[in-house]
Formats: structure tokens, C-alpha cells, sequence
């Protein structure tokens, strides 16, 4: 079974400014007005890291404001800001 990433634009701390050199706004004409949700497949997303590579399109831009920390991730005697 293939991961999928979710692009949660609305959760990305980039949007506005780092929207007009973002593969989601350059390949689907999307606006920071009319982004929301996308859901590609790891192949999908290997292309698009390629055509990035290669200068063809612009990175994904998506950078999220906190990452989720599992509850109990850390172990005896560790705080939870080691475990991420």
C-alpha cells in the first residue's frame, strides 16, 4: 500500500509569500486564495521531487508550524521535545 501525503495549504506556514514558488500553485494554477487540501501518492510525489531537481517545476514549498508528537513517544526520564 502506497503512503499518501496530504498538502494541507492551510496549514502551511509558507502560504502567501512562498506560494508563487510552490509546485502546488505553479503546476495547478492554484492561487494562495484557492488552495486547500491535495492528496498525492508517493510516486507522485517522487515525480515531483524530480521535475524540482531538474529545474522543470519549483519545490514543494509546504512547511507545517508544528509537527505531531505521538503521546508517550518519550521514554522514562526523556522530555517530549527529544522525541521529535
Amino acid at each position: 500500500m502506497e503512503d499518501v501525503v496530504l498538502i494541507d495549504c492551510d496549514a502551511c506556514v509558507m502560504r502567501g509569500p512562498g506560494c508563487q514558488d510552490c509546485v502546488v500553485t505553479v503546476v495547478l494554477g492554484l492561487t494562495a486564495e484557492r488552495t486547500g487540501e491535495l492528496r498525492i501518492d508517493d510516486d507522485e510525489r517522487a515525480a515531483l521531487d524530480v521535475l524540482a531537481q531538474s529545474g522543470l517545476v519549483p519545490p514543494l514549498r509546504l512547511v507545517h508550524a508544528v509537527s505531531s508528537v505521538e503521546p508517550n513517544a518519550a521514554g522514562e526520564g526523556d522530555s517530549a521535545a527529544d522525541a521529535v
